[in-house]
């Protein structure tokens, strides 16, 4: 079977998994960042079998914030890549290495990664939080939250600490303007810094709105 045919298998296999009712973690989330990391491997000459196989199974465990067992999720979602890769006879030598890049995209974890399409995949799913993406997704995360949109005494935090727990305003400065700093291919910084500038453009107009 062709890579790309394994690969749309992959893809008919684990579309009905994702069931999530967030859609900042659907299966749009997960095509855009199989999307973008297709481009990242073929910019970076790495492997697309393993980048794409891994961007499909990054998210086949999700977990909500708030679960007790959200830190174990990338582990967890790893150990499902695996069996699913078996039942679908994908490229037993690269197994291995699909579920490496599963484990380590996770931001929460911090983990470093092993190999360039574990590198690509984490920045995939990273991309996917900047730009004028990651603002409709920081937005709908916030309101799963119940977080207001920004806080009405102080909006750009000049007199607080940031708490992007109850103001979703708050989390573009306590996590997604740094993604940059955390890219960890010179395409994907730059893919960043465009999508930052658009998010700061956007903070501005907000600022004369409000």
């Amino acid at each position: 079977m062709k890579i790309m045919e394994k690969i749309e298998l992959l893809k008919n296999t684990v579309r009905p998994k994702y069931t999530s009712l967030d859609p900042s973690h659907d299966f749009a989330h997960i095509e855009r960042v199989v999307q973008i990391a297709k481009k990242l491997a073929e910019i970076e000459k790495a492997d697309v079998e393993i980048v794409m196989a891994a961007a499909y199974l990054h998210d086949i465990v999700n977990l909500p914030k708030d679960h007790p067992q959200r830190s174990r999720a990338s582990e967890l979602a790893a150990a499902s890549a695996q069996r699913i890769l078996v039942e679908i006879e994908f490229d037993p030598k690269k197994i291995e290495n699909v579920c490496n890049a599963v484990l380590e995209h996770s931001f929460s974890r911090g983990f470093r990664p092993s190999s360039l399409e574990s590198a690509i995949v984490q920045d995939a799913d990273r991309l996917d939080a900047l730009g004028a993406i990651g603002i409709m997704r920081t937005v709908t995360c916030g309101a799963l939250m119940k977080a207001s949109y920004y806080n009405v005494d102080d909006p750009m935090a000049k007199e607080r600490s940031y708490d992007d727990k109850n103001f979703t305003l708050d989390h573009f400065y306590v996590k997604l303007y740094k993604l940059k700093d955390l890219m960890n291919t010179s395409a994907a910084k730059e893919e960043a810094d465009h999508r930052i500038s658009f998010m700061k453009s956007f903070v501005a107009q907000l600022m004369k709105e409000i």
